[in-house]
């Protein structure tokens, strides 16, 4: 049971690119999802999240720009970045609160290993 985040890439400013947090294995079901990001020489911030039954919540300087959704049928989590701007650039990493993967089998508080969005002319 991992997650693959992946989408990321260079884009100029003003462009838009959409990330995707997939769970593989045998999943019953998937948690809250969240994204982070970790500028080159920054903490890694939280940025938008998204439980199970969809409601979403966004870190206030994306909150107009970004969209977070999920597929529970696909086991993946978008995030659909828009107007996007230098001071987004980051790696971006998904986690999930809690993955089960059996009858009464959970994996708590995983990680995506990360994609890289850069946005510059």
């Amino acid at each position: 049971v991992q997650l693959q985040a992946y989408g990321g890439g260079l884009v100029q400013p003003g462009g838009s690119l959409r990330l995707s947090c997939a769970a593989s294995g045998s999943i019953f079901s998937v948690g809250v999802v969240g994204w982070y990001r970790q500028a080159p020489g920054e903490l890694r911030e939280w940025v938008a999240s998204i439980t199970g039954s969809g409601n979403t919540n966004y870190l206030d300087p994306v909150k107009e720009r970004f969209t977070i959704s999920r597929d529970n049928a696909k086991n993946t989590v978008y995030l659909q970045m828009n107007s996007l701007t230098p001071e987004d650039t980051a790696v971006y990493y998904c986690n999930a609160d809690r993955i089960q993967y059996g009858y009464d089998t959970y994996r708590y508080d995983v990680w995506g290993q990360g994609t890289l969005v850069t946005v510059s002319s």
